[in-house]
């Protein structure tokens, strides 16, 4: 979870930190912490700028004394990683050179050329997409006497997105669909409209990064994943116990682990929810990235009694990530509300878009076809990368998705991705799919790149793992901190 306030606590820095002395490598203890620290500002688990914590109440709450808190900060602060105000504490910083490629919680990277990215799930374009400009440009004349401020989107794509749910088994009409600029904005609606702070929220961990920063204001609550799926038995303990105002949950192709809910177990959650009062919010994002023959279930909403379900879709992963096209699908009551909550923030997506979105979910049969057999292969060179370089790894195989979810057999995702830099590979540590600190033994690894530049990954990846064992500390070749 991201800190997007201007100062953080101790205990919140606490939780967030985890297990910092085994997941930031090897090297003394104000190192290794000064390490953490670093890893929280470049995965922007922390923002810049945030006021961080006193050194001696730091001190306290970690267990640790005042010089070690004292080191690790004048460690930071020769890095550009932290600046001090005198009488205006610690803030954070990135240094100059430092930027944010692609998504604004990715690791903070050196401004140079060279780099492969393993940290973003989000795929590239193809020709329908240009094919599909060319038709919404024919149509876009047809709007142009008119201001194109459509509040809940343009007909023509809640009619496309009705039709897709109708498809997948679920009676679905264009009134119960809100057009926003993807599901970002859409699960920012939903938790805006129906949740005040500190309200619980159940969420399944690991999950979407971005989801645990829309959830910033919200006490939340966590169902583990195992590596095997959902146990239902655990959701609906958490439901009957914490009685959430909302759940999130990625039934679909999960992300990061890819696993896909069994239909009884939508069914038993789902039948949990409405007896606790909890809205849940689907997100359906990888619904259509099924890459083998396996039977998908219908949507969840086909489960749903009461009116507790919001579906969230989008055309970011199944079409183009720089397509920032999604929608809203519930009952009339709430999409109302959801509405006016978009009011307060922007009064309409773009026309073009929408129009661009309508063609592809009608028409861009092909481009799914050809993403879904691309990602197959992807996946299957990465596994078999893997399993060569890296015995000691394991994974589950998805059956659909962007990802794999891999066990490093030790907690060290925090320290492999700071050492991967020096290898000018970008990765996302476990920990920034997860709320507390935890998830070191884990690293997501997206399988969207060619396979050239997937076996160089690997081959990245493998050099820096090998930095570690040598006993890669700061003050190596790697990633100085020193």
């Amino acid at each position: 979870m991201a800190f997007t306030n201007h100062a953080i606590s101790s205990s919140q820095m606490v939780g967030l930190l985890g297990d910092w002395r085994v997941g930031s490598g090897p090297g003394p203890i104000y190192v290794r912490l000064a390490l953490a620290l670093r890893a929280l500002v470049l995965d922007a688990r922390v923002t810049t700028p945030c006021r961080l914590p006193a050194e001696r109440p730091l001190a306290v709450a970690l267990g640790v004394s005042r010089t070690t808190t004292t080191t690790a900060y004048q460690l930071l602060r020769e890095q550009g990683f932290i600046h001090s105000r005198p009488g205006g504490g610690s803030w954070t910083a990135l240094p100059p050179g430092r930027q944010r490629r692609g998504a604004p919680w990715g690791p903070a990277v050196p401004e140079e050329a060279g780099w492969l990215d393993l940290a973003l799930a989000a795929p590239v374009g193809d020709d329908e997409v240009m094919a599909a400009v060319a038709e919404a440009t024919g149509q876009l004349g047809a709007h142009l006497g008119g201001h194109g401020y459509e509040p809940r989107g343009l007909a023509i794509l809640r009619e496309a997105i009705a039709r897709r749910y109708e498809s997948r088994g679920l009676p679905t009409s264009a009134d119960q669909i809100l057009v926003t600029n993807g599901a970002q904005q859409a699960i920012d609606l939903v938790v805006r409209a129906l949740v005040s702070p500190l309200d619980p929220v159940m969420v399944e961990c690991p999950t979407y990064p971005n989801a645990l920063d829309v959830l910033a204001r919200a006490r939340v609550v966590t169902v583990g994943i195992s590596t095997t799926g959902w146990n239902p038995d655990l959701a609906i303990s958490a439901l009957r116990q914490t009685l959430p105002r909302l759940a999130y949950l990625i039934p679909d192709f999960h992300n990061p682990t890819g696993h896909l809910m069994p239909a009884d177990c939508r069914l038993a959650i789902a039948e949990a929810a409405a007896a606790s009062g909890t809205h849940l919010v689907i997100d359906e994002t990888f619904a259509e990235l099924a890459l083998d023959a396996v039977d998908v279930p219908p949507p969840f909403a086909c489960y749903d009694a009461g009116g507790q379900v919001i579906s969230v879709g989008s055309m970011s992963k199944a079409y183009w990530a720089g397509l920032r096209i999604g929608w809203i699908r519930t009952t009339a009551s709430l999409l109302s509300r959801f509405q006016a909550v978009r009011a307060t923030l922007d009064i309409a997506s773009p026309v073009f878009e929408q129009l661009l979105a309508a063609w592809l979910l009608d028409n861009g049969h092909g481009l799914l076809t050809r993403r879904r057999a691309a990602l197959a292969s992807g996946r299957n060179i990465l596994m078999r990368e893997l399993r060569d370089h890296f015995r000691d790894w394991r994974f589950g195989v998805p059956t659909g998705g962007l990802s794999l979810w891999v066990d490093l057999g030790a907690p060290v995702s925090t320290a492999l991705a700071q050492a991967a830099e020096g290898h000018r590979l970008r990765l996302a540590a476990g920990p920034r799919f997860g709320p507390n600190g935890t998830l070191e033994r884990n690293l997501r690894l997206p399988y969207i790149l060619g396979e050239e530049d997937m076996v160089e990954a690997v081959r990245r990846l493998e050099a820096a793992k090998a930095d570690l064992e040598a006993g890669w500390t700061p003050g190596g070749k790697v990633i100085p901190i020193a």
